[in-house]
C-alpha cells in the first residue's frame, strides 16, 4: 500500500503535523510551526470509549445479542471518530454474562475491524453493592461476592481486561489479588464501602475508579466518603462520564484537578438508546424511560436517570464547553489517558508517534469530529 499522509494542528502546541501513514500504522510524523495554520482543524488520536454497553438500538447486553450487534456498533462508534471501544457487560446471571462475552469473541474472530476496535471487556459487576443508590440501575436479583473462579471462566471466553466491584464483600483483598494476578485489572465502583475498605482494595490491587461520582448513594457522610478516599488515591485512575447530566460542571472540573492530568478519562457509558431521537423507549431492566432533547435520560415521569444516551464525542465537547479545561487537555482524556488502562491496547494506541495504529480524527475548534481515518480494512476515511 502507497504511503499516505493528512496534516492538522496539534492540539497541545498549536504546530503543524504531518503525519505519514501505510499498512495501518503511522510511519512518521513531522512538525513544523506555522503562525497562519489557524484556519487547519486539529488532529489527534482515534478516541477511545472504555465504557459502552450499547449505541443505536444495539445492545451489548441483550439476551438475543450476536456477533452482528458487537460489529454494528463497531461501525456506528467509527463513524462519530470512536476507533476504540469496551463492551461492557454488566450485572446478570453467570449464563447471561458468558453469552455477551461469546457474541464479542465470534466478532472479534470473524472481522478484524471489530479485533482492532476491542482490545478487551470490561465486566461491571455483578460483584457490586446490593443497596439500592449504589447499585444503579443493576439487577439486584443477580448481584453476587466477588468469585474470582467465575471470573478465571469468562476469561477462557474472551480477553477481560476490567472487572468493577464493591469492596464491601468479605475477603475482597484476596478475591482482587487474585483476579489481578490473571492480568486483568480491578475497578472500584457501584459501591456502598466505606474509606478503609477502599483502601484495602487498592493495596490489594484494585487501580481503577468505574465512573467515579455515580455508582454510588444519592445522600453520602460529607467526611469521610469513599469519594474522597479514591480521588486522594493516585493510585487510581478514574473514569468519568461527562454527559452534562451524571455530573455537574463544577464536580468534573474539581475531580480532574484532583487527579491530575494523567489521572481520569471520559467515558460514555451508554446505553442502547444512545444516538436515538429524543422520545419514549423501553428498557430490559428499568421499563418506560424518556430520552430528551439534552441527551438525559431518565425514568418516565422522575428526574432519576436511567443511563447515559451521549456519546464520547458529545461528552468531550461538553467537558470544553462547561469547564475551564482546554480542547488539548480534554483530548487526552479520550485518547492516551484511556489507552493506558486497557489490557491488550495495540502498542501507541492514543498516540499519534511512529508505530502507533493510524487511527485519528480531524477535530474543529469547537471539538467536532469532521473526519475519521480507521487503521483497519486497507484503511478507512469515514466524515461523520
Amino acid at each position: 500500500m502507497t504511503t499516505q499522509s493528512i496534516v492538522g494542528r496539534d492540539a497541545g502546541r498549536g504546530d503543524v503535523l504531518t503525519v505519514h501513514y501505510d499498512s495501518g500504522y503511522i510511519v512518521a510524523v513531522e512538525r513544523r510551526h506555522d503562525a497562519n495554520a489557524s484556519d487547519l482543524p486539529l488532529l489527534a488520536p482515534g478516541f477511545i470509549d472504555a465504557q459502552v454497553n450499547g449505541y443505536m438500538g444495539m445492545d451489548v447486553n441483550a439476551p438475543d445479542a450476536d456477533s452482528t450487534v458487537i460489529q454494528g456498533i463497531t461501525e456506528e462508534l467509527a463513524r462519530i471518530g470512536v476507533t476504540t471501544w469496551v463492551p461492557t457487560v454488566i450485572t446478570a446471571s453467570e449464563e447471561a454474562i458468558s453469552h455477551a462475552l461469546m457474541c464479542v469473541e465470534r466478532a472479534r474472530n470473524a472481522d478484524a475491524r471489530v479485533r482492532d476496535a476491542i482490545p478487551c471487556v470490561h465486566v461491571e459487576g455483578p460483584f457490586i453493592s446490593d443497596q439500592d443508590g449504589a447499585r444503579g440501575v443493576h439487577d439486584a436479583s443477580q448481584v453476587r461476592a466477588i468469585d474470582p473462579e467465575e471470573v478465571r471462566r469468562w476469561a477462557a471466553i474472551t480477553r477481560i481486561g476490567v472487572v468493577t466491584v464493591s469492596p464491601h464483600w468479605p475477603d475482597t483483598p484476596r478475591a482482587i489479588k487474585e483476579i489481578c494476578s490473571m492480568g486483568i485489572r480491578v475497578s472500584i465502583g457501584h459501591t456502598h464501602a466505606g474509606p478503609a475498605e477502599v483502601l484495602s482494595a487498592i493495596d490489594a490491587g484494585a487501580t481503577l475508579s468505574t465512573h467515579l461520582g455515580n455508582g454510588i448513594a444519592a445522600m453520602i457522610p460529607r467526611h469521610p466518603n469513599a469519594l474522597w478516599t479514591q480521588l486522594a488515591d493516585d493510585r487510581l485512575t478514574c473514569g468519568l462520564i461527562a454527559d452534562g447530566h451524571h455530573l455537574p460542571p463544577e464536580t468534573i472540573e474539581v475531580m480532574l484537578r484532583a487527579k491530575g492530568p494523567r489521572g481520569a478519562f471520559l467515558v460514555s457509558d451508554t446505553t442502547a438508546i444512545a444516538g436515538n431521537p429524543p422520545g419514549r423507549y423501553q428498557t430490559p431492566v428499568g421499563g418506560s424511560v424518556d430520552l430528551d432533547e439534552h441527551g438525559r435520560l431518565s425514568y418516565v415521569g422522575t428526574e432519576l436517570l436511567a443511563g447515559a444516551a451521549a456519546s464520547l464525542p458529545d461528552g468531550l465537547r461538553n467537558v470544553v464547553r462547561s469547564t475551564s479545561v482546554s480542547l488539548g487537555q480534554a483530548l487526552k482524556l479520550v485518547t492516551e489517558n484511556p489507552a493506558r488502562t486497557l489490557p491488550g491496547a495495540r502498542p501507541g494506541l492514543g498516540t499519534l508517534q511512529p508505530g502507533a495504529p493510524a487511527d485519528m480524527v480531524l477535530v474543529s475548534d469547537s471539538g467536532a469530529v469532521l473526519e475519521v481515518i480507521r487503521s483497519s480494512a486497507g484503511m478507512e476515511n469515514i466524515r461523520p
